[in-house]
């Protein structure tokens, strides 16, 4: 994880919660890589142990096995942290549309456990995962942060609600947050299996395993997708940001590019066909729409390139190329 410019100090102690998911994990491994002591929070809903297990080596490593429901965890975990970054939450528009209520109660109701436990154990800082879901209906592109539409699924409106409550904490007690409202991420650790994959790691197992993969839709719909290190650099410049207009607000994270469907199959094949010349010929098959799916996304990235400092240094092409090689290492075949 070669990130420029990220010069975080390592005498913080730093939450980070669904330490054990997709993003959470990465963003452990860079932080203790970086002196930092980490606790981790996690119940393994989602998360899964193996994405910790070369963490537990490290000596300034806590791991913490809870729920974010349960706000006595939450309060053990804030206690004595300098910062918290905030990445557990139940992901997936269909997840959310088959069980709203599920969805609801971690990501509103353990959102706001962990707002208060942070206020209460005085974080200097509170950093948390939002969502690109929170634009909803809008049709202007590219994405800004001020303008959003009507949410289409629970998961948007869980999302939307945590922006809510974190610009309250702010006003109301003081507790710096900032929301990052992420744009389709990718990368090492991303689980392709399940009902509820992510799309790129759904994709590329399929294609592994000889399998044509099966499109949502005709292929059209586009997302700006985002490497896993833009992601990290976006939240350790959160943490670091000192401006008073760079604090207590929302941005987008992304890398500014929009791919559609279609396109990247044809990325994938690409460069998964340099490990198995035999994925080439592979061809999507389509199937319908997914209920709650917004048909085009892409960010602009111009107010955390102002005001944080960000500069992705992952595009879709050098992003995938990492992810399909870490893929290739570590997936198990079907």
């Amino acid at each position: 994880m070669p990130l420029k410019n990220l010069n975080f100090s390592s005498e913080e102690e730093v939450l980070v919660t669904g330490g054990a998911g997709f993003i959470g994990s990465n963003l452990c491994q860079w932080l203790l890589d970086n002196g930092n002591k980490v606790r981790c929070l996690d119940n393994f809903a989602t998360g899964k142990k193996s994405n910790i297990e070369p963490l537990l080596d490290y000596g300034n490593f806590t791991f913490i096995e809870g729920d974010i429901r349960d706000i006595s965890i939450c309060k053990e975990a804030c206690e004595g942290a300098d910062y918290v970054l905030h990445q557990a939450a139940l992901g997936s528009v269909p997840r959310s549309i088959k069980d709203p209520i599920t969805s609801n109660d971690v990501n509103v109701t353990g959102f706001l456990n962990m707002l208060v436990s942070a206020r209460d154990a005085e974080v200097k800082r509170f950093v948390y995962a939002a969502s690109s879901s929170t634009y909803g209906d809008s049709i202007s592109m590219p994405k800004v942060e001020g303008i959003i539409g009507k949410p289409l699924s629970p998961y948007a409106i869980t999302k939307y609600v945590n922006e809510l409550y974190a610009d309250v904490f702010a006003k109301t007690y003081g507790l710096e947050t900032i929301g990052l409202r992420y744009f389709n991420v990718f990368g090492r650790h991303q689980d392709p299996n399940g009902a509820y994959a992510a799309v790129i790691p759904k994709f590329v197992i399929q294609l592994v395993n000889h399998e044509s993969p099966t499109i949502n839709g005709d292929g059209s719909f586009s997302r700006d997708f985002t490497y896993i290190d833009n992601v990290i650099e976006a939240n350790i410049k959160s943490l670091m940001a000192s401006s008073p207009e760079s604090v207590n607000t929302v941005y987008n994270v992304a890398y500014g590019e929009r791919t559609t469907l279609n396109e990247l199959i044809t990325l994938l094949t690409k460069y998964l066909s340099e490990f198995d010349a035999d994925i080439k010929g592979l061809k999507a098959i389509y199937g319908p729409e997914r209920v709650g799916d917004v048909p085009h996304s892409l960010a602009s990235i111009d107010k955390a390139r102002n005001l944080l400092g960000y500069s992705p240094e992952y595009d879709i092409n050098s992003g995938l190329k990492e992810a399909v090689a870490w893929y290739w290492e570590n997936l198990e075949r079907g």
